[in-house]
């Protein structure tokens, strides 16, 4: 949750681990914009990890699985209101990526 976050490191991005369900329901809740912002549908979406830095909000890295190898890393902020948008896309990825900060 948004309170277990925030007893994170300020402005550190956590280590990548598996999804909890908020998380992937985060991944849905976003999903189109990350198609858009990726040029196409998927038809897969699939969260498998994330990590997450503490800013004036929250900044989430997703790995999402979107078909056979292929996985795409997303960046969607959310802020204290609990609205989120997706600040960026990178496509291309595959499973052994590094979620890393970008």
């Amino acid at each position: 949750s948004f309170i277990r976050v925030m007893a994170g490191r300020l402005g550190g991005l956590t280590e990548a681990r598996v999804p909890t369900p908020e998380v992937h329901t985060l991944g849905q809740e976003v999903k189109e914009q990350i198609e858009g912002k990726a040029g196409r549908p998927f038809e897969v979406f699939e969260v498998t990890h994330f990590a997450t830095q503490v800013v004036a909000g929250v900044n989430y890295f997703l790995k999402i699985h979107v078909g056979r190898d292929e996985y795409v890393h997303a960046r969607v902020y959310q802020d204290i209101k609990q609205s989120k948008s997706v600040h960026s896309v990178q496509t291309g990825k595959t499973r052994d990526d590094v979620l890393a900060y970008f």
